[in-house]
């Protein structure tokens, strides 16, 4: 499954890859991490149709990924799960705003962001009709 992660700090993306490794779950499919670091490349592989689960960095800069994630629910046909992530508890209730799917606070605990990851895929398998097969 194809798992995009949208940050402009290379440094969260790489976390974000350590943390989700290659299987987030034993009962999920391997991932292929595919990452970006700007707004228009986040809408343009996700209009393609091939993303299983997307995370935004919910303090990327120009294009913060609640804002990205608004559009996204808004603007793409059959957008993914999101997952959004935040810098402040504070920020939940913009995440909300933005029509994440789930919500990881940072710093990022590897073993709650693979959780989190692991759940979306499932539920986007659910959706597909396809458990045993990658999106």
């Amino acid at each position: 499954m194809r798992v995009l992660v949208y940050s402009d700090d290379a440094g969260t993306r790489e976390k974000v890859r350590l943390a989700i490794g290659r299987r987030p779950a034993a009962d999920v499919p391997l991932v292929e991490i595919v990452e970006c670091a700007t707004q228009p490349a986040v809408i343009k592989l996700l209009d393609a149709g091939d993303i299983g689960v997307a995370i935004l960095d919910g303090e990327a800069v120009p294009a913060g990924g609640m804002g990205v994630s608004r559009q996204a629910k808004d603007e793409v046909h059959n957008c993914p799960p999101v997952l959004l992530l935040i810098a402040r508890r504070d920020d939940r209730w913009l995440a909300n705003w933005s029509r994440a799917d789930a919500v990881v606070a940072q710093p990022i605990d590897p073993v709650i962001l693979a959780e989190t990851v692991a759940g979306l895929m499932r539920s986007r398998l659910s959706l597909s009709g396809n458990s045993n097969h990658s999106v």
